[in-house]
């Protein structure tokens, strides 16, 4: 069989197909996978020493040769392996725990290095739990006596393991790893060879060289984002026809006018780019980001305003079926001045005349997919939580208008970071609304530790009787898990029967996510009717819940958010004129994580949160598990704004000479499957 590397990784002689499940577990698919599963740290045993030099405390390598090796029990059950090892300046002991295998492969006489820690076994100096290596006639060292790499494993895939396999491959693939990069693109960033990364990256001779390695890994990583991107812009201004409006400064004046109250600067910003992009025959794409109750919806309202005024319908798309009856709702009240006929369609409700031509605003959910008799005269669509849908999703709203397409906006309250907004959606533009309205009282956070939470249930008590508040209390699980790493974490259901008993002279709703729409519906009518005093639900409400009486929201476990979604959950209280509080309850005692989570209690801006999230706990984690949309990168940071740079620039020097990416097949690729939108979902 002849090894490239795109060669599946089951065809590998020394894999089988039991192997190849257990690294598909890992990601590697194919030979190029497999190489491209990079160490996420080392151990350096790169020091060899003397026997005689050996110091306590040290990591290090000794070469030598087996003296003897003896297995024994100590008095407190421990099982132990002990070796004694000399060389020419003295003799070490070297102890194993719980390894009793080692009898079999380490035998008296052996020869080779031993690589671990020196410190103290009861009144001696031993080398601790070292790493063997067998002296070989090809002096070959990939476990000891060097900078050994670690890698991501799972059961029966061992770093060891996975460094002679990834040795034999560089060893044999070594040629057929090309560089893609332009030199003078190398050059001017300082750049190894994309080999040399590779092999460094997993065999570095100092850790200065992993670093180098991992820079040029990253950047390529990062570049190929902004290639995409760009390409999606180019594509969309080059190829798509949009509807340009004659905008004047009288109908922007009559929208304001007719508002119960002034925008914000924030508002004002955002309303004139939006004018800006109207007036071109491009059509529009811009994402607004900004907290619940910045005033997105006001902004949408003003897009389809301008539409409504040009004889065009608008479209607005929800998640949920709650969300969408409430935009139904907020439109109908900022346009009651206006003739403006406003109609809602969801997958139990319509009340759209399929046959009428007027121009109109459409409030609906993803039944909307299904009705494309009302998209003909559609100029501008609009969808709330933009990350909520597919990109498929929104490409087949687009591909119903074969000649004209849509103005696009999307809305979000997801907090993202900016580094994050510039890159990956760099063929959208993005509008920040940091700013509150007037009059919005800032949500008062507290860190509650497991001390505290009983003065915290009769506050809360208090509070309810008081001032006639309402409350939501988070619980991330709706069952108890089995698993022990999850074994802390409140379970909605257990946790709804030990509230009914705390809370005994209130009532308490539950909602969840595995409830049926009707069910989720109920809930939330009877909380907003004020039938129920709290409701315990798992984070469904981080979306489209509006309970203007709620004030308190109490979230469990509130170490196993990322800040950005706490900070979202946290926007379920605060929509009316009372002060409202948020509670973040945790038995953690890891610094960092109360250090984390003590942010909330001072920093109450959404992209500043995510910004600061992303330093703790990397952009993987920024959106929750897994979040759809956003790309998981194995080894740059969007962290890292210098590079984030450098990679936008090299982009667009490769664009302009190279706009199809022809001379780079994998981009190319990579741009194809952006375009139909495949790889963003």
């Amino acid at each position: 069989m002849t090894l490239s590397l795109t060669t599946p990784i089951e065809a590998l002689s020394s894999v089988g197909k039991k192997r190849a499940e257990l690294l598909k577990r890992l990601g590697i698919h194919t030979v190029k996978d497999m190489l491209y599963h990079f160490p996420f740290r080392y151990e350096d045993y790169s020091l060899i020493t003397p026997i005689a030099e050996a110091q306590l405390g040290e990591t290090i390598t000794i070469y030598g040769t087996v003296l003897s090796m003896k297995f024994f029990v100590t008095k407190y059950g421990k099982k132990i392996i002990e070796g004694k090892v000399v060389d020419n300046t003295g003799i070490m002991t070297i102890i194993w725990f719980n390894q009793q295998y080692l009898l079999r492969v380490i035998r008296e006489g052996n020869k080779g290095n031993f690589s671990g820690t020196v410190s103290w076994f009861g009144k001696r100096i031993v080398l601790s739990n070292p790493t063997f290596e067998r002296e070989s006639s090809e002096n070959l060292n990939l476990h000891t006596g060097r900078i050994v790499p670690i890698y991501p494993e799972t059961e029966g895939i061992t770093s060891t393991w996975l460094r002679e396999k990834v040795y034999a491959l560089l060893t044999e693939l070594a040629d057929e790893i090309t560089d893609y990069l332009p030199e003078h693109i190398q050059s001017s960033y300082n750049l190894m060879t994309l080999s040399d990364a590779i092999q460094r990256v997993h065999f570095p001779k100092m850790l200065e060289d992993a670093k180098e390695a991992k820079r040029r890994l990253a950047f390529d990583e990062l570049l190929e984002l902004h290639v995409i991107s760009q390409a999606l812009r180019r594509q969309r201004e080059t190829s798509e026809k949009g509807i340009a409006l004659s905008i004047h400064h009288d109908d922007i004046d009559q929208f304001k006018h007719a508002l119960p109250f002034s925008l914000t600067p924030d508002q004002e910003r955002v309303i004139q780019d939006i004018s800006d992009d109207l007036s071109k025959n491009v059509p529009m794409n811009r994402l607004i980001i900004g907290d619940v109750g910045s005033g997105k919806t006001v902004i949408a309202a003003f897009a389809m305003y301008l539409l409504w005024k040009h004889r065009y319908s608008s479209v607005l798309m929800a998640p949920t079926q709650i969300l969408a009856e409430q935009h139904h709702k907020m439109l109908s009240s900022i346009f009651k001045s206006f003739d403006i006929k406003i109609d809602l369609i969801t997958g139990n409700t319509s009340t759209i005349d399929m046959f009428s031509d007027d121009h109109r605003i459409i409030v609906g959910t993803h039944a909307l997919l299904t009705n494309q008799d009302i998209l003909g005269n559609v100029g501008l669509i609009v969808i709330d939580e933009q990350h909520r849908f597919g990109v498929k999703q929104r490409t087949k709203l687009l591909k119903q208008h074969e000649t004209i397409v849509p103005h696009f906006l999307t809305m979000t309250a997801t907090p993202i970071p900016r580094t994050i907004a510039k890159t990956f959606l760099g063929n959208i533009d993005v509008s920040f609304l940091l700013s509150m309205p007037s009059g919005r009282k800032p949500i008062k956070t507290w860190l509650v530790p497991n001390e505290k939470r009983e003065n915290a249930y009769e506050w809360i008590k208090k509070q309810i009787k008081e001032t006639d508040s309402q409350v939501f209390i988070i619980c991330p699980l709706i069952e108890e898990s089995e698993s022990e790493t999850l074994a802390d974490v409140k379970a909605v259901k257990k946790e709804y029967e030990k509230l009914k008993t705390i809370f005994s002279e209130f009532s308490i709703g539950l909602l969840h996510g595995n409830m049926k729409p009707k069910e989720k519906t109920a809930v939330l009518t009877d909380m907003l009717q004020k039938k129920h005093h709290i409701l315990l639900a798992t984070p469904v409400v981080e979306v489209g819940i509006d309970i203007p009486n709620a004030t308190i929201i109490v979230i469990e476990t509130a170490e196993r958010f990322g800040l950005s979604q706490l900070h979202q959950l946290r926007g379920r209280v605060g929509r009316g004129q009372k002060q409202s509080y948020c509670l973040l309850f945790t038995e953690s005692q890891d610094e960092r994580a109360l250090k984390r989570l003590k942010a909330m209690e001072t920093i109450h801006n959404g992209p500043e949160l995510a910004d600061l999230d992303l330093l703790f706990r990397g952009a993987g984690d920024v959106f929750g598990v897994r979040q759809h949309g956003f790309p998981t990168l194995k080894i740059a940071s969007f962290g890292d704004t210098h590079l984030l740079e450098q990679t936008k620039r090299a982009a667009e020097d490769l664009m302009q000479n190279d706009p199809d990416c022809l001379t780079i097949p994998h981009l190319r690729e990579r741009i194809k499957k952006a375009i139909i939108g495949e790889i963003h979902d």
